[in-house]
């Protein structure tokens, strides 16, 4: 896997040669540190992939260093998604039909296609919580050595699951192909000795994150409703051993019941959050536990079993969580709830990820609010406020540039007009030039 990557180098796709060693950035304004009020035209000055200094004003470039001109266009920090699917197919039905005849070289091509999309679409950081281990580590350091282009990837492996729950991928299989992906899945347990084991082995191949399937989720291929799939001894045993390996924990749940035993548990993060009310809203605060809504995800999935690009059971799931999750997130918003962003992209389509927003605002959250949760937010979720979520000397140039103002119209995050990740320019508007020639 790691060969295909390098191998990859060979077809110019270098992300990282571009890099100067000190680069003026002019912004006509500036959202350095979301939440609070932009400024004016402003100046970024970066060294070596990291912001050194943020001065007021148009400051003239010293000698020998390069200018990016975003003199017309609002720039502000790189965006986070904390809930991303890498290697998952934009095209449903083509997945599902070539199944049987992709090999792992075909998915990583996907997603180091998907990862370059996301990247181009302003997402600098994502955390990645459904894939192979060993894949999405190799994608991951493929990205990080400079081999391809994407974005700053948090794995968490293949999420923890029990037999039959949402993340067993043999439900629904025939005898033979049950027996083999069984055998590979090293991610099912039962049993709370059994779910330590199953954190450990993914933690051994490099997951940073562990998430785990509290309830049944709408896209498994198994009838067994949104509710609760784990008893309260396996759930504790999974965050105990993954906060004791320093690895914060994400709980996919819909339902009320598992999704409160998670929280009950110590889950740093609930994924989806569909069925909350003012209980279990409380016990969001009381915990102190992040929400992650994934607001794009229902639409995406309703769109696609309607379309019959999904399994049977699937549809049933889908309307049923339409109806609820809208109005709940309305709620969600106003309860006083920590919130970060997140999409389940690769449920919708890669390089969407920002059509999150518009939802966010609809349902009621302020254009600068739903801003700060996929910046300082998500980079508090991650634990990298150090290095992530704001634009100050000290932290990775990671930067997006919009025409006009997000927070008068935030759809348009939809189209950045400059992309750079850890000072490396990965977008910029084909009618303007952002370094001048040599």
């Amino acid at each position: 896997m790691r060969g295909l990557l390098a191998g990859l180098l060979g077809l110019g796709l270098m992300a990282g040669s571009a890099r100067a060693e000190t680069t003026y950035v002019h912004a006509g304004a500036l959202l350095d540190r979301p939440g609070q009020a932009p400024r004016g035209a402003s100046t970024l000055i970066l060294k070596d992939g990291k912001i050194t200094s943020v001065q007021d004003g148009l400051v003239a470039p010293e000698g020998g260093a390069r200018l990016v001109d975003l003199s017309d266009q609002f720039v502000l920090p790189g965006l986070i998604d904390m809930h991303v699917h890498i290697f998952s197919d934009d095209d449903k039905m083509k997945a599902r039909l070539e199944a049987t005849t992709r090999d792992t070289e075909d998915e990583m091509l996907i997603g180091a296609d998907n990862a370059r999309r996301t990247l181009e679409a302003g997402f600098t950081t994502i955390r990645d919580l459904g894939s192979d281990i060993r894949a999405v580590t190799a994608l991951r350091d493929g990205i990080n050595a400079g081999l391809i282009p994407g974005p700053t990837i948090v794995p968490a492996g293949r999420a923890i699951s029990v037999t039959g729950g949402h993340g067993d991928g043999a439900n629904g299989l025939n005898r033979e192909l049950t027996g083999l992906v069984r055998a590979d899945q090293t991610n099912v347990c039962d049993g709370a000795e059994d779910c330590r084991r199953a954190v450990r082995d993914q933690i051994s191949g490099g997951a940073e994150v562990i998430k785990f399937t509290a309830t049944g989720g709408v896209l498994s291929n198994v009838a067994g409703g949104l509710g609760r799939q784990m008893f309260d001894d396996e759930m504790k045993a999974i965050v105990d051993t993954a906060h004791s390996f320093g690895r914060k924990v994400a709980a996919h749940a819909h339902g009320k019941d598992g999704m409160e035993a998670a929280l009950r548990a110590g889950v740093d993060s609930i994924e989806h959050a569909t069925y909350t009310d003012e209980e279990t809203l409380n016990l969001f605060k009381k915990t102190g536990a992040w929400l992650v809504p994934t607001m794009v995800a229902p639409v995406a999935a309703l769109e696609q079993a309607r379309a019959g690009s999904r399994p049977a059971p699937v549809l049933a799931k889908a309307e049923e969580a339409n109806k609820v999750a809208y109005a709940n997130h309305i709620l969600q918003f106003k309860s006083g709830a920590k919130i970060a962003f997140g999409t389940d992209t690769g449920v919708s389509a890669h390089g969407q990820n920002a059509r999150e927003f518009g939802l966010m605002v609809k349902a009621g959250m302020a254009p600068g609010e739903a801003i700060r949760t996929a910046t300082v937010n998500a980079a508090e979720l991650l634990g990298r406020t150090a290095t992530l979520g704001t634009l100050e000397p000290g932290k990775d140039a990671d930067i997006v540039a919009v025409k006009g103002s997000p927070i008068a119209d935030i759809t348009l995050l939809e189209h950045p007009t400059f992309v750079m990740r850890r000072g490396v320019v990965i977008l910029k508007d084909s009618r303007r030039q952002a370094f001048p020639p040599n």
